[in-house]
Order: structure tokens, then C-alpha cells, then sequence
């Protein structure tokens, strides 16, 4: 019967197969339909154009109105309007002035409905001056006029303007409905324009519009955004019904301000409750619980999100990774990369970002490098990312090539890319091409230097042995030298036993940061290297008078998925008996090797026979024996401690790894340290 259709008019039993087509969604037959029809009226475009562009093909929408036009056949508003839902999908601006310009050139300029689609349109399209013409051009507006545009301000960046037009909806007689309200308090949110934010809602009161779940979930969402918490809360807790977006709000907010407890509990009352939990309330769990420091409970929802059916996505992995880097979780984090390759999540330049830096961190600096090098795509934050990591394993040269390499991608450096370079040339003592990298931030990058960039500058003089161009560095700087600067001069004092110097630098530090236990442990030990031990005595006074306490040093090492914690002297390990025994064992054949304990490291009042049994003990030494007891046949053991790694202990593992022929790797709080056949990457500066 179809083949039988006379030639200029589509039958009335065409159009409704064709309605039919629309209708189910089955837009190749509706289109198929279409082709057989000679010479389809403008009602027969305008369902296809319709349909297209509600099934979510605005651009075969636009495609038919093209054709429609090369006909020169007149669209009437119905065309129009759809063409125009199909430029706001697709945000195609010349499309949209085309149609615009449709509009006008047939006479529609006026025209209400169309108006207001084509306001909408254009903020959509991020045109709000053509938005603005067409407000300006309608004769008469309603409140979805006043609304499209303050929207239109919103989607164009422009948050404050969004406001102004809703005063000046009221000013001008027309009363704001729900839409209005729940599409403006993201502005106040924006802004925190807390008392903005006040007017609204006492509008929503007086006005009838508390029961709208959606004004309510703005309220709870602008009130947090505002830090108000007691009132995000106090439209949360009285609201008829709850949606989950509302929920979402209200976790992030009481994780916001470091209630995570409340948090937790709220998420239990949520299932309670019966409330429909989706993916962004586990993320949002997840993320909250990471950013409070809360890594281990974050693996465990990441595990309950998955018992429960729903797939960690893109921004579920984004948010657990930091968990994972935080515990130095290597095991986990080769599980979460699986995870992403396997479900092509690794085109993220993000989740990819945040593997670079979980592997550097975890002290596996190959893996980290290969992920980066599969990057099809590399931001700033990406280079960055590499660059520090090279820099914090000691790898000055690779750093310095990575910063080539970036400039010559075309990839703009910015503050931090210049901390990771610079830190990078400190730790493998490149002076000169610190120095040249340092000239040229303002010069050829425009980045003026901060106080990082000078206290790396400091470093980079210090590590090199070049004292008293450090200092003059420090005493010729624009800017106020932080702890960081004196830290670093203190630091260098310690290794090229500069008294003189060493005492500068720490009575700077004590002003700057009179807490911190590392400096006067520093200075002592400057004094005591350099046979001082009143002066020594005197610091450790000093800091017993300002009730200033040593932290205590603590080293811990994962074996399989679970991490074991060691301090100085403990005992508590079930294999604490084979601990002592193997390290006593290794101090036979490392005095054969011509290692000599330094007791200066053991500051305690006792004789040196108990003074280097106290080093053996220390929490390094047992962490790094009971790693190599359990390696399993492993080759590299990780080891990680929250201070610096003592000199002793970094000399005794410099023999251990020649000894039992494996790779250590200790992190502490400066850098990483890789020992490997009798011998360190810092060089035995750090």
C-alpha cells in the first residue's frame, strides 16, 4: 500500500505508521517510511525533526531542517520550536542564529512559546547577548521568559547576573514559580551568598513552595555551600519528602565540615529510611572518607558498594585512589588499576594521573613512569605529576628531561611543575641547571617565584656543599624565607658539619616554628658530630624547658593486604625472636664488610656497647628484617617511616641490601631512598 501513495501527499495511513515509528523509538523505519514519500509536507518533516531530536539525534534534527529550507519550503513554529530544542541539545550556536534569524525573517519574532525556547536556546549555546536580544525583542514576557534567562546568566558563567534578573523579575510584577527558585539557588551556592539565599527561602515559605522536593534539595544544597550547616540540616530534617539528591547534599556537607560521624550515621538512617541509594551516595561516602583521612573505611564502602550491585565508576575509582596512596597501599592500587584498564576508565587523564602518583608514592617508579608513558593524553597536572615523582626518588636528570619534554609538547608549566623541577635538581646536587631553570620562571614562563621555589633555590645551594651561597640566597631573597629555606640550610649544616652556620639557621627556625621537635634534633646532632655535648645538652634543655617532645619514630612495611607496624626496641611481632636473631646474624657479616656503628645517632646516657644494641633496634632496621624474612623470594621490599631515616640505620642497610642481594626501598619524610648492591640513590644525602 505504501508503494501506492500518490505522488505530492503523504496518505493518512503513512502518517500514522509514521507516528507509530516515533512513537516506539524506531527512528530507521520512521526514516525509512520517510525516504518513500516523493515529496514529504511540512507536516511529515516536522514529526520526524521532532522525533530526532527527542530521542536524543539533535544533529539529524538540524539535518532535516536544512533540507527543509534548501526546498524553500515555510517552517511554521512548530518546526521552528523543534529546531530550536535541537540547537539547545547539541549547543550549536551558528545553527541557533540561523534559526533565530528563521524566526524572525517569517514573523514569529513575537511569538511567545517560541520566544522563550529560543532564550533557552542561546543560553544554552552560551550566547547570552543573543539571548538578551531576543528577551529584549518580546513584547510581552511571563515568568518562563524571566526564568530562561536567568539561566541562560547561570549556564553563561555569570552567577550575579543570574540574581539581578530574578530582582528584576519581581520588580517587574512577575512572581517567581518552583522552576524559577530551583534553577537560581545554584547561583547563591556559587557565590555563598548566604543572605541572597535567606530571601529565597523565606519566598519559598511564604509562598507555598515547601513541599517541592526539588526547591528543598537547593535550600539543603546553598545552605552547605554557605557553611550554614544547622540550616542545611534544619530544611533537610523538615522536608516531606526526600529525594536522593537531597540526601547526597546533606552527607558531603557533615564530611565538608569534618563530621564524618554524623555522616556515617545519616548514611545508615538513608537505608533505614528506604531511601533509593545511587552511585553518587557511595561516592559521595567514599570521597568524604578520604578527604577526612578516613582510607581504611573507604576501601571497606568501596567493597559494600560493590556487595550491594552498583559498579564503582570513573568518579568512584577518582575518589578511592587517594585512599589508596595515603596507606601506600601498593597491593590495592595495582587491583584498582586493573579494575580501570579493564573497564576502559584509563582514557581519564584524572584516574590515569592518580596511578602516576599512587605507584611514585608506593616506591614503585618504573610502573609509575610506564602508566604515564600510556597516557593518550597528558595535562599539566599529568607532567607535574611525573616530574615530582622522578624528583622525590632522586631522579634530578629524569626530572629535568620530563620538563624538557613538557615545554616541548606544548604544555605550559605553571607553580608546581617549577617546585618538582627545582626539588628534582636539589636531590641530585645540579646547581647550574637549577640556577638556569630558576632564572627563567619569570623570564620565559612568566611565573614569578614564591617562597617554594626560593626555600627549593636554598636546597639546591645546600645539598651541593655550597654553604655560604646558600645563606647569601637566603639573605638577598625578595621575599620572607620560611621554614622551609632555614630547614634546608639546617639540614646541609648537619651533613657538612657547619656549626657555625647550623646554629643560624636554627635559631631562625625556633622563631618560625618553635614546636617543631626536628630542628632542636638537628642542631644537637650538629653538636654533637662536632664533639659539643654541652651545647648538645643545652638544646636538648631547652627543648625539655619549652615541653617540646620528640615524636616517636615509627616504620611499617606491607606483606600480602596487611601492613605491620614497627617502633623502636618493640617486641610485640610474633616473629620478634627471629627478628633480633637475623639482625644479629647480618652485624657479624656487615663488620666483616667494614661497617663501624655510629654511635652518634644513640644519644641516650649509656655506655657504647648498649648504645649500638640500641641502634639495631631501631624501627627501620625491624621493618626492613622482617620484610626480608617474609619477601617470599621477592627481589624489592618497601619500607616506610613518618621521620627521617637515621644515619646509622641508612648506612646498615646500604650492607643488608649487598648482603642478601635484594632492592630496599625506604620512604621517609625527604625522599626515597633505593639501596641496592651496597649502595643509596640519594647518594647518602638526604
Amino acid at each position: 500500500m505504501i508503494s501506492k501513495l500518490p505522488p505530492n501527499r503523504p496518505s493518512h495511513l503513512t502518517l500514522k505508521f509514521l507516528k507509530l515509528y516515533v512513537n516506539s523509538g524506531d527512528l530507521q523505519r520512521a526514516q525509512h517510511l520517510f525516504d518513500q514519500i516523493p515529496e514529504p509536507d511540512l507536516r511529515t518533516q516536522t514529526i520526524l525533526i521532532t522525533a530526532y531530536t527527542k530521542w536524543g539525534f539533535p544533529k539529524e534534527s538540524l539535518k532535516l531542517y536544512r533540507e527543509l529550507r534548501n526546498k524553500k519550503i515555510k517552517p511554521d513554529r512548530l518546526v521552528l520550536l523543534s529546531a530550536a530544542k535541537a540547537c539547545t541539545a547539541s549547543s550549536d550556536l551558528i545553527k541557533a542564529k540561523e534559526i533565530h534569524e528563521d524566526a524572525v525573517r517569517f514573523g514569529f519574532g513575537s511569538d511567545l512559546v517560541l520566544g522563550n525556547a529560543l532564550i533557552d536556546m542561546f543560553g544554552k549555546c552560551n550566547s547570552i547577548q543573543a539571548a538578551g536580544k531576543v528577551f529584549d525583542d518580546l513584547p510581552v514576557k511571563d515568568v518562563v521568559s524571566w526564568t530562561s534567562m536567568a539561566v541562560g546568566y547561570w549556564n553563561c558563567g555569570l552567577p550575579r547576573e543570574a540574581l539581578w534578573v530574578l530582582r528584576e523579575m519581581g520588580l517587574n510584577g512577575v512572581r517567581p514559580n518552583s522552576i524559577t527558585v530551583s534553577s537560581i539557588l545554584p547561583a547563591c551556592s556559587h557565590l555563598k551568598a548566604l543572605n541572597a539565599g535567606r530571601e529565597i527561602h523565606g519566598f519559598v515559605v511564604r509562598n507555598g513552595m515547601g513541599d517541592n522536593v526539588f526547591v528543598n534539595s537547593g535550600l539543603v544544597d546553598m545552605y552547605a555551600k554557605c557553611l550554614s550547616t544547622w540550616q542545611a540540616r534544619n530544611v533537610f530534617d523538615n522536608m516531606p519528602q526526600r529525594d536522593v539528591v537531597a540526601w547526597n547534599v546533606i552527607l558531603t556537607t557533615y564530611f565538608s565540615n569534618g563530621d564524618w560521624n554524623e555522616a556515617c550515621k545519616l548514611f545508615d538512617q538513608m537505608k533505614i529510611e528506604g531511601a533509593k541509594v545511587n552511585s553518587a551516595s557511595w561516592n559521595a561516602m567514599i570521597t568524604g572518607c578520604t578527604q577526612n583521612g578516613l582510607n581504611e573505611q573507604a576501601f571497606e564502602l568501596l567493597a559494600r558498594m560493590q556487595d550491594s550491585g552498583f559498579k564503582p565508576n570513573q568518579f568512584t575509582i577518582a575518589s578511592v585512589m587517594p585512599a589508596c596512596t595515603s596507606l601506600e597501599s601498593l597491593r590495592g592500587g595495582k587491583e584498582i588499576h586493573g579494575y580501570s584498564f579493564r573497564h576502559c576508565f584509563m582514557e581519564d587523564v584524572v584516574i590515569a594521573t592518580a596511578l602516576v602518583f599512587m605507584y611514585a608514592k608506593c616506591g614503585d617508579l618504573g610502573i609509575s613512569r610506564r602508566t604515564f608513558d600510556r597516557m593518550p593524553r597528558k595535562d599539566t597536572v599529568a607532567w607535574n605529576t611525573m616530574i615530582l615523582a622522578n624528583s622525590m626518588h632522586g631522579h634530578g636528570v629524569k626530572a629535568l628531561s620530563l620538563f624538557r619534554g613538557m615545554i616541548g609538547s606544548d604544555i605550559r608549566p605553571n607553580s608546581v611543575t617549577f617546585t618538582g623541577v627545582l626539588s628534582g635538581c636539589s636531590h641530585s646536587r645540579l646547581v647550574d641547571e637549577g640556577h638556569a631553570i630558576f632564572n627563567s620562571m619569570s623570564r620565559d614562563h612568566g611565573v614569578e617565584p614564591n617562597e617554594d621555589h626560593c626555600s627549593c633555590m636554598v636546597d639546591v645551594f645546600s645539598r651541593a656543599g655550597r654553604l655560604e651561597e646558600a645563606y647569601g640566597f637566603i639573605q638577598k631573597m625578595p621575599l620572607e624565607p620560611t621554614a622551609g629555606a632555614w630547614g634546608a640550610l639546617l639540614g646541609a649544616c648537619r651533613v657538612y658539619k657547619n656549626v657555625e652556620l647550623g646554629a643560624i639557621a636554627a635559631k631562625r627556625l625556633f622563631d618560625i616554628e618553635p614546636d617543631n621537635p626536628g630542628n632542636y634534633i638537628l642542631l644537637s646532632n650538629i653538636f654533637v658530630a662536632a664533639k659539643l655535648p654541652d651545647d648538645a645538652s643545652m638544646v636538648r634543655k631547652l627543648m625539655r624547658d619549652r615541653g617540646i617532645m620528640k615524636m616517636p619514630g615509627c616504620s611499617w612495611i606491607q606483606v600480602k593486604d596487611k601492613v605491620y607496624t614497627f617502633t623502636a626496641g618493640d617486641k610485640r611481632s610474633a616473629q620478634s625472636d627471629e627478628i633480633y636473631g637475623f639482625l644479629d646474624e647480618l652485624g657479624e657479616k656487615m663488620r666483616l664488610m667494614g661497617y663501624v656503628p655510629n654511635t652518634g645517632f644513640a644519644l641516650q646516657d649509656v655506655d657504647e656497647e648498649e648504645k649500638e644494641e640500641g641502634l639495631i633496634s631501631h624501627s627501620e632496621r625491624l621493618a626492613v628484617a622482617f620484610g626480608i624474612l617474609n619477601s617470599n623470594g621477592g627481589l624489592t621490599i618497601r619500607v616506610f617511616k613518618n621521620l627521617r631515616i637515621c644515619g646509622d640505620c641508612h648506612n646498615a642497610i646500604k650492607f643488608i641490601a649487598k648482603i642478601v642481594g635484594m632492592q630496599i626501598i625506604v620512604r621517609d619524610t625527604m625522599r626515597f631512598h633505593h639501596f641496592r648492591d651496597g649502595s643509596c640513590s640519594c647518594h647518602d644525602f638526604w
